[in-house]
């Protein structure tokens, strides 16, 4: 069960992008990296997406199950690092995004599990109490997409083979949309407006 007391705990122990990402191999470290500098150069975050980040006014604390090996992992959560530079708690901004490794949070792995499997990414989305929100994973609906139609189709990409720009995009999209989501529930909350008398 996902209780209020295992996310505090476990979101505590869990850390900043960069420092996650220095826990990986060298070589996950680079994989890291290119992806990362990839979708910055290729599928730049748009004027619209970031006006729309920075307008938020509640507090999202974002806690990611990942993996370093993961190639899921790879494809999406730098988009969410990019997502949450936008506007960082430590700027005064408003998103606060760490990450664990999810062998090292298996109490939390076990509960937050989905279709039965433990799988990375997860991401929750918590409020600014570290009360449960939301939680997705371990794809956006566009990268889902992506893989079916590769795997389910004629033949399969050979693996590492680049994704398209348009894929990177749309699979950042998708994540702002579930974020949007996420700080227009906090925003409506009748206790959150309550104590920030708005």
């Amino acid at each position: 069960m996902i209780t209020p007391s295992l996310l505090q705990s476990t979101f505590k122990q869990a850390v900043p992008y960069n420092e996650y990402v220095a826990t990986g191999t060298h070589h996950q470290q680079q994989q890291w990296s290119h992806f990362d500098q990839l979708s910055r150069e290729h599928a730049p975050i748009t004027q619209e997406q970031s006006a729309l980040v920075r307008s938020f006014t509640r507090r999202i604390n974002i806690l990611v199950l990942s993996g370093t090996w993961c190639g899921d992992c790879v494809h999406q959560c730098p988009l969410f690092q990019q997502l949450a530079e936008l506007s960082p708690v430590s700027a005064g901004g408003q998103i606060e995004l760490r990450f664990i490794d999810r062998d090292e949070a298996p109490e939390l792995a076990e509960a937050a599990k989905i279709c039965g499997g433990l799988r990375v990414p997860t991401v929750l989305f918590l409020n600014e109490d570290l009360e449960f929100v939301s939680i997705l994973g371990d794809r956006s609906l566009t990268r889902y997409r992506a893989i079916a139609s590769k795997a389910l189709g004629a033949s399969c990409p050979l693996p590492g083979a680049p994704v398209p720009a348009d894929e990177i995009a749309a699979t950042r999209q998708d994540w702002l949309n579930d974020l949007e989501r996420v700080h227009l529930l906090v925003r409506l909350s009748p206790k959150l407006r309550h104590r920030h008398n708005d």
